[in-house]
């Protein structure tokens, strides 16, 4: 059998042992000291966790709609609409992207004290991108229209939360979204390529790049953002907290 033969046999879970654990792993195995020994992990855990609980209802929607589907004997079994390894996915691609922003340096300085004011321009941002999704709600571009309606209101609430942190950390945040982006973008057009998963042109813009549908670069794009952002002001608030128990157990006379 030649090699485009086996390429072509991709199952979906194979897709998961060739394309997406061996990076994994090997940023596992090049991570250095961990400074966050509790905190790092708890917090790529609760992202996992709210990826599976806030993903599996518009995505599922998706796959009945007909706006995705899977190729003849790619999946193993599905659980509502969704086979098994895009539940998978949820939890793989969490522990990927923090593998990699863990490299970067992601401390911040930054006090607490988030004015009302920039609280609601990060919410106005979060809107903008919702009317956005009103706008696309058409069957031409349903995809991408309920791309940006399921993604507003955790952009919402992170920007809310502390736009002016993940503004202070810009470039760590370029960088934290830009490469793993990058690199399940690449992996993505070649699932599509061996039909492991294809899309209904009905109801998607048709633009691409490289072969690769716009909606897809947008959605790897956005659930990096959710991560890097997650991350990012997870241990913001984690860090602050570690230095305000140190200051208070330096005032605190032993044995009170």
């Amino acid at each position: 059998m030649s090699d485009g033969a086996v390429l072509a046999a991709l199952t979906y879970l194979e897709f998961h042992l060739l394309f997406i654990l061996p990076p994994l792993v090997a940023l596992f195995l090049l991570a250095g000291p961990v400074e966050r020994p509790y905190a790092g992990p708890f917090g790529v855990a609760l992202l996992a966790a709210v990826a599976i609980l806030y993903t599996t209802p518009w995505d599922n929607h998706l796959i009945a709609t007909g706006v995705w589907a899977y190729g003849e004997g790619t999946v193993a079994f599905r659980i509502w609409h969704a086979p098994i390894e895009e539940y998978l996915f949820f939890i793989l691609q969490p522990v990927l992207t923090s593998l990699w922003l863990a490299r970067l340096p992601t401390a911040s300085d930054h006090e607490f004290g988030i004015s009302l004011p920039q609280r609601a321009l990060g919410l106005l941002g979060g809107g903008l991108v919702a009317g956005l999704g009103f706008v696309f709600l058409a069957e031409s571009t349903y995809y991408l229209g309920t791309l940006l309606l399921w993604a507003s209101p955790v952009l919402a609430v992170q920007w809310a939360f502390g736009w002016p942190v993940l503004w202070e950390r810009r470039r760590t945040f370029a960088l934290g979204v830009g490469v793993p982006t990058a690199y399940l973008a690449a992996v993505d057009r070649i699932a599509i390529e061996l039909g492991i998963w294809t899309f209904d042109e009905a109801f998607m813009t048709g633009l691409a790049i490289f072969g690769l549908p716009i909606e897809e670069l947008l959605f790897f794009a956005l659930t990096n953002t959710f991560l890097v952002q997650g991350l990012l002001l997870f241990w913001w608030v984690t860090d602050r907290w570690e230095q305000v128990r140190t200051v208070w157990n330096r005032r605190t006379p032993t044995g009170s």
